[in-house]
């Protein structure tokens, strides 16, 4: 490729709509789209509807799962050549279709899996850590969220590729609303957003919360279904029953609901024990709620300068605390550092692939 105007790029989208990884993508897509280089999406019915609009846009159909048997050695044909038609191809993770001969450039998130003893068994992260392998193999460069992120690809997988961070930002039903605009009342309400999984660190919010609500009258709201909460730990199962009353789970919610919920509440709290960004804090800030994060090294990095209050990880009487001593306080809405956007995220991503191809 001899210049910038030539460059027609494959995205993989099949993760569109998704937690996690989905979010990620989702945010990058319309600014990826709105250029003047030609964009192919692998995705659903639901991308072709939303992106083939754009007149540099075109969509395949496909419906083979990430990860799965099919992708890694019996991905279709036919939009294999399209793929191939390209200059470059971007997965917003780290799974490569077979077959692909252009220079492919993927998304490591974080290494949990390797980081964070018994995520998964002996196997499977074997095969995580394989597939993390893979990727660093054959991509021209590597693009991840964090500075911590990055640090932890190169200790731990020993990646000498370019590592370009690309942070995650506010998604566009956000980004498309001045919580200015929307009076909604604050009440006695505690937040957490995430997955429900035990490096989220829920285990020691319930317990500060049961000690916390002796004190002060409040709700605890998590956004997620509490059917698919798992863990090993009985006494977080304990303290959740004892305090059922007082804990709302609301399973999967619209955008709308979630941006009223982050209006409402007096105070989210992240209490991760690992997280390679951790998007839920960005959001409250925006909304005008506090927020109150462990200490880990990724939040110190993403949210050293910003008005966030910080208690020890792992320590539920801290963070007990921490919430009696921020609970009558004010917030007002915070000003997102314009690096935490994904129209920055994306004007990098389509620089970096732009050189390493002019290369080829």
């Amino acid at each position: 490729m001899n210049a910038e105007s030539e460059l027609s790029l494959a995205i993989d989208c099949r993760m569109s709509g998704k937690s996690g990884i989905g979010t990620f993508l989702d945010g990058l897509l319309p600014h990826l789209c709105n250029t003047s280089y030609k964009i192919l999406l692998i995705g659903s019915n639901e991308i072709q509807k939303h992106y083939e609009i754009n007149e540099n846009v075109t969509v395949e159909i496909c419906n083979i799962k990430p990860f799965s048997i099919k992708e890694l050695f019996l991905f279709p044909k036919n939009i294999r050549n399209k793929i191939n038609e390209c200059n470059a191809y971007f997965s917003p993770y780290c799974n490569i279709p077979s077959g692909i001969k252009i220079p492919i450039f993927t998304t490591i998130h974080d290494i949990i899996f390797l980081d964070v003893k018994g995520i998964t068994g002996f196997f499977g992260t074997f095969i995580r850590k394989c597939f993390y392998q893979y990727a660093i193999k054959k991509s021209n460069c590597i693009f991840t969220v964090s500075e911590f992120s990055k640090q932890r690809i190169q200790a731990r997988l020993h990646c000498k590729k370019d590592i370009f961070i690309t942070y995650n930002g506010l998604p566009s039903y956000l980004e498309n609303k001045n919580p200015d605009d929307y009076t909604i009342e604050k009440e006695s309400l505690i937040l957490f957003v995430g997955n429900i999984k035990k490096h989220k660190g829920l285990s020691v919010l319930i317990e500060a919360f049961s000690e916390f609500s002796k004190v002060k009258s409040a709700k605890l709201v998590i956004v997620g279904d509490k059917d698919n909460f798992r863990t090993k730990d009985t006494k977080t199962e304990y303290l959740m029953q004892q305090a059922s009353n007082n804990i709302v789970f609301t399973g999967r919610i619209s955008n709308e609901s979630l941006f009223t919920l982050l209006k409402k509440a007096n105070v989210l709290v992240q209490p991760s024990f690992y997280e390679g960004f951790g998007i839920p804090p960005l959001e409250a800030l925006y909304c005008g709620t506090k927020v109150i994060v462990s200490d880990i090294p990724v939040f110190k990095e993403i949210y050293g300068s910003l008005p966030v209050f910080f208690f020890k990880t792992g320590d539920s009487k801290n963070l007990k605390e921490k919430l009696l001593e921020v609970w009558n306080t004010k917030q007002k809405n915070v000003i997102i550092p314009k690096k935490y956007s994904y129209k920055v995220s994306a004007q990098e991503i389509l620089s970096d692939i732009v050189t390493f191809t002019s290369k080829e």
